[in-house]
């Protein structure tokens, strides 16, 4: 694998980040995850307006365009051979050494991983939900930044520990509201009506999140943002959980409880109008 670093590709082995900087140091970074399509980033503006917000709130000085981002990520991808593409771009505070600044950070850092991703089925194949003990720990701030701050989720990725690979691990708030999945945002169906957790519960305001409620609205397809209890996703006719790499991915299982329908009418349309975007770059 070849990293871009500052405006460096290095082989992944060869790439470093200092010890002073805050990303290391305290966890001040943000990064995105993005999908390329035949060298074509895929709802990219959105990213980069999710990532320029995070920065502004961190105090993280902009150093690059729009335009400057995303031909670092196709550098990125060409230097792997690529063409179809995983994403990861990371900004963090930079090299500033021990101790927290007061004023913001004027010397970013700008690190772009890519590496090639399976091709996915169609249908997608299902997963199975598994709800966490681990409550879904509140933003830090007044809203959850895509951060380098990652301990919930890596803790509880260990809670699942071994699981097979199908398994998505599914956060509830402290006071027993539906979150989000370990990397997923979540969705369901009753009775013709599209439900997805609120932003008031801490979740991440995922970018594919954004574009399927999007894709919703043109299906002319009713949704509702609220908190809702696990019985409530128990008793859906369908259920779905999305990010940008895997797309939209049907549930069929939530802790052993079967869902009525694994991939149904509802999913199948929202999964085939994400894929027309795609073809039409939108």
């Amino acid at each position: 694998m070849h990293v871009y670093v500052n405006g460096t590709i290095y082989p992944a082995e060869e790439a470093s980040v200092s010890v002073l900087d805050h990303g290391f140091l305290y966890g001040i970074g943000l990064f995105e995850t993005l999908r390329v399509y035949d060298r074509r980033l895929f709802l990219w503006e959105a990213h980069y307006a999710r990532l320029c917000s995070g920065l502004l709130a961190l105090r993280i000085m902009p150093a690059w365009t729009s335009e400057e981002l995303a031909d670092a990520v196709l550098q990125t991808i060409e230097a792997n051979g690529l063409r179809d593409a995983y994403v990861r771009l990371s900004i963090t505070a930079g090299p500033e050494g021990v101790g927290l600044v007061a004023g913001g950070y004027e010397r970013p850092s700008l690190f772009v991983f890519a590496r090639p991703v399976a091709p996915l089925t169609d249908p997608p194949q299902p997963k199975r939900l598994q709800t966490l003990e681990l409550p879904r720990q509140t933003a830090e701030g007044h809203q959850r930044f895509k951060s380098h701050n990652y301990l919930n989720n890596a803790l509880a990725k260990l809670e699942l520990g071994k699981a097979p690979s199908d398994v998505e691990g599914l956060f509830l708030t402290h006071d027993g509201y539906l979150a989000e999945g370990i990397v997923s945002n979540l969705f369901w169906v009753t009775e013709g009506c599209l439900f997805t957790p609120a932003l008031e519960t801490g979740i991440l305001d995922g970018v594919t999140r954004q574009h399927v409620l999007w894709l919703a609205k043109q299906l002319e397809l009713p949704t509702v943002e609220g908190r809702f209890r696990l019985e409530a996703l128990r008793e859906a006719d369908e259920v779905f959980v999305t990010n940008s790499v895997q797309e939209i991915v049907p549930v069929r299982e939530i802790d052993g409880h079967i869902v009525t329908s694994s991939y149904g009418k509802h999913t199948r349309e929202l999964h085939r109008a994400y894929r027309q975007s795609i073809a039409i770059g939108k």
